[in-house]
C-alpha cells in the first residue's frame, strides 16, 4: 500500500482493505477522555499521541459531527507526525445531549460550545508536552474555534479553516428569517423543536446526498450512525439556528482579533455555508495587518462541503495545503 502524500490520491480504489486494516489497527491506539463541560453536561474527546511526536493537530468537528468519524483525518495527520486530538461538542457525538429529542441538534448558548473548547484546550492541549499546537476546525467547528482564538489569541501556532460556518445558507429572505427565529424564541415548543424542512436524522442515499462526492466515505460514514444510534443527530432547532446566525456576526466583527497564521479551505460547491462571508472574514482580517494565506480562501474547485471527506484528488488537495501549511509555522 502506497505510504505518505502519495496514498492520498488513491485510497478510494482500496478504500474497504484500507478501513478494515491500517485504519482498524490505528483506530485501537485511541485514549478516550471525558470532562463536564458548561451546566455539567459530559463532553468526550479522544487523542492520539506517540512519544516522539512534537507537534499535536486539535480538531474542532462540525454540526452533528463525532471523532468516530475524523480516523480517516487522524491517520493522515499521526503518519506526518502530529498527534491528533478531537472534542465531540455537546449535543453530539459521544457527548451529552440537552434535550429529550437527542436527534434535536441544540445549543442553549452558542458560547457554550466556545467555554466546552476553551476548557478542553486548557486541560488536554495548553499543559502537553508539544513544541507547536496546530487547530484544524471544520464548519461550526470553525467558529467555534475563531471565537475561542478572539479570547485566546496566541494559543494556536497556526489554524486550518475547512469550510467554516461563518453564515448559512437559508433559502429564505434573511428579514423573513430574523422574524419567524424571533416568533419561536417566545414559544418554547417550536424555539426547542426542529428548524423548518429538518427532522429526526435518516439515511439519505448516497445520490441525495450534497456533503461529497466520495461514495466510499459517504458510505462509511452514513454506518458510523446507522450502526451506534446513539451517536445520530437530525436537523437543528429554530434556537440552534437564531444562536448560530448570531455567533457568525460575532465570528465578522472580531476577525480583526485573530492573529495566528490562518489557511481558510473553501468548498467551490458548497450548499451549506455562505461562501462570500469567508471572502470577508479574509479581507477584515488582510485589513487588520494579518491576511489569511494567499490575502483569500483556497478554493477546492468542485468540492462539496465536506472536503476533508472528499473524493481523492480534491481531499489530497486540502490535507497537503493543510500539513504544509502546519509545517512551515
Amino acid at each position: 500500500m502506497l505510504k505518505g502524500k502519495n496514498s492520498w490520491f488513491y485510497r478510494e480504489k482500496c478504500f474497504a482493505a484500507f478501513s478494515v486494516g491500517p485504519l482498524t489497527d490505528f483506530w485501537q491506539l485511541r485514549e478516550e477522555g471525558e470532562f463536564a463541560g458548561v451546566e455539567g453536561v459530559p463532553i468526550r474527546y479522544v487523542k492520539f499521541c506517540a512519544s516522539h511526536h512534537e507537534q499535536v493537530v486539535v480538531i474542532c468537528p462540525g454540526r452533528i459531527e463525532s471523532y468516530v468519524k475524523y480516523a480517516e483525518v487522524a491517520y493522515d495527520l499521526y503518519q506526518h507526525g502530529f498527534d491528533v486530538l478531537i472534542i465531540d461538542h455537546r449535543g453530539q457525538g459521544r457527548s451529552g445531549r440537552l434535550l429529550a429529542d437527542s436527534d434535536c441538534g441544540h445549543v442553549v448558548k452558542f458560547s457554550d460550545y466556545v467555554d466546552d473548547f476553551e476548557q478542553f484546550w486548557a486541560r488536554e492541549v495548553a499543559p502537553g508536552p508539544w513544541r507547536k499546537r496546530y487547530l484544524l476546525a471544520h464548519s461550526m467547528g470553525g467558529a467555534v474555534s475563531v471565537l475561542f482564538l478572539q479570547r485566546h489569541p496566541d494559543a494556536a501556532d497556526a489554524v486550518a479553516l475547512s469550510a467554516p460556518m461563518f453564515g448559512i445558507i437559508i433559502r429564505f429572505p434573511d428579514w423573513m428569517v430574523r422574524h419567524i427565529l424571533d416568533w419561536t424564541e417566545e414559544r418554547a415548543r417550536f424555539r426547542d423543536g426542529y428548524a423548518i424542512g429538518t427532522g429526526r436524522w435518516r439515511a439519505l442515499g448516497f445520490g441525495l446526498n450534497i456533503l461529497t462526492h466520495s461514495r466510499e466515505r459517504y458510505r462509511r460514514n452514513v454506518r458510523f450512525y446507522a450502526d451506534e444510534p446513539e451517536l445520530r443527530v437530525g436537523g437543528p432547532t429554530n434556537h440552534w439556528v437564531r444562536e448560530s446566525l448570531l455567533a457568525g456576526e460575532q465570528v465578522m466583527t472580531g476577525a480583526t482579533d485573530i492573529t495566528s497564521p490562518v489557511l481558510l479551505l473553501q468548498a467551490a460547491e458548497d450548499h451549506v455555508v455562505d461562501n462570500s462571508a469567508h471572502d470577508r472574514f479574509c479581507e477584515a482580517m488582510a485589513a487588520a495587518g494579518h491576511p489569511c494565506e494567499g490575502e483569500k480562501p483556497l478554493v477546492i474547485p468542485g468540492a462539496y462541503h465536506e472536503i476533508l471527506f472528499e473524493k481523492d484528488t480534491m481531499r489530497a488537495a486540502a490535507l497537503t495545503a493543510i500539513v504544509d501549511f502546519f509545517k512551515r509555522h
